[in-house]
This record gives structure tokens, sequence and C-alpha cells, in this order.
């Protein structure tokens, strides 16, 4: 099934902002989209881990306030609060970081809306002054961009991308990607920064998640 990359960008809402998490005051990205389902089966697919292995990544853990779930190659974290069916809270680290300080937070809000649900995501953590110059929030925002057009596509039935990597590489990929890293400048333009710094930003982003092809 193809994709439609410039109704998929657009449906989604970017902030770039700050907040505080238990590491102290960091940045925040904020992304909100509205699905066209209801508000307990979005719930479910954002934490059950049969559905969430279906549009995002293997998962395992203690699946409970205070246990602990790591997801296949990537991050892992304790979950800090679950109040069903609208909003989740867990700690999000790479790596063998076990104490919530040293961690990121990511919060999840879902609330009905007249379309369908609507989900806001909330990704907060302190990023040092010299990464941020050289991603700003595309580092981030094009990674869970990725993630929300998983879960469309899985709300809407069509699963999601069988093979990530190659579905990133491929051209339908790489302008989904373009197109994400270009809206995260102009959010990161809109909270503040000059239009070199945005533009600075949206290119290394897009080298670092679609790097160019080896010359033969």
């Amino acid at each position: 099934m193809m994709i439609d990359i410039v109704r998929e960008i657009e449906a989604v809402q970017r902030e770039v902002g700050s907040g505080r998490i238990a590491a102290g005051q960091g940045r925040t990205i904020r992304l909100s989209r509205t699905y066209d389902a209801p508000i307990d089966d979005v719930w479910d697919a954002l934490t059950s881990p049969e559905r969430i292995t279906r549009w995002f990544l293997p998962i395992s853990g203690d699946y409970r306030v205070g246990g602990r779930y790591q997801l296949e190659g990537n991050a892992g974290g304790e979950i800090l609060t679950c109040e069903p069916p609208h909003r989740f809270r867990v700690t999000w680290a790479y790596g063998e970081v076990t104490n919530a300080a040293d961690a990121s937070e990511l919060e999840i809000r879902l609330t009905p809306a007249r379309e369908g649900t609507t989900l806001e995501l909330e990704h907060t953590a302190i990023v040092p002054d010299e990464m941020w110059g050289e991603y700003g929030p595309g580092a981030v925002g094009v990674g869970w961009d990725q993630g929300l057009l998983g879960l469309s596509r899985h709300l809407l039935g069509g699963g999601s991308v069988v093979d990530p990597t190659a579905w990133q590489l491929s051209d339908e990929g790489r302008d989904f990607a373009a197109r994400s890293s270009a809206a995260w400048g102009a959010a990161n333009e809109a909270a503040g920064a000059s239009p070199e710094a945005a533009a600075k930003g949206v290119a290394n982003t897009l080298a670092f998640y679609v790097p160019a092809p080896e010359a033969p």
C-alpha cells in the first residue's frame, strides 16, 4: 500500500519547547495527531505488547507501574504512570541507564475527539547545547514521526512498514524523512531558532536518517 507522504506529514502538529523531568530542565518536542479510531483501540495499540510489536518494535518487560520495559535494539526504561485509556509516562534511555534521573521521559496522552482520538506525544531530554546546535529537534522528532506513521497504518488495518530499515532507504522513505526533517526545522524556527540554525539542523538530521549512498 502506497503511503500518502504529504498527508501523513501534514496530519501531525509539531512544537519545540522545554520541560522539567527528574534529570532537570530539558528540551521538549511535542507531536499531536488525531486518528480515526476510538480511544480504547488507540490505547490498546500503544500498550499491548503484541500490537506494539506489529507497528513499532518487539517489546519485553514487566508491564506495571514501577516495572521496566525494553524495546528490541532500541530504548528501555521504567513505567512511571499509567492511567488507562488516557495517559502513560515512562523513562526512555539507551544502554544500561537504570536511574530515572539520568534518562529522558516520554509521555503520551489520549483524548476523545469528534474525528476519533487525539494523541499527544511529549519527549523531554537533557540535550547538550552542541548536539542541539548540530541537529535540533529533528534528531528525535523524525523518529517519532516514523513511529506515528507506523501507528497510523496499523490503525487503518494496513500493518506497518515490513522492513523499516529498507523502507527508510527507499525513495518513499527518503521523501518522508526529508519532509519530516523540514517540518521540524520549521518548528525549531517557530520556537526561536535562527533560519541558519534551523537549516543546519535539517541538513544534519536528514544526513543521519538517510545517509548518502556510498560511492561505487
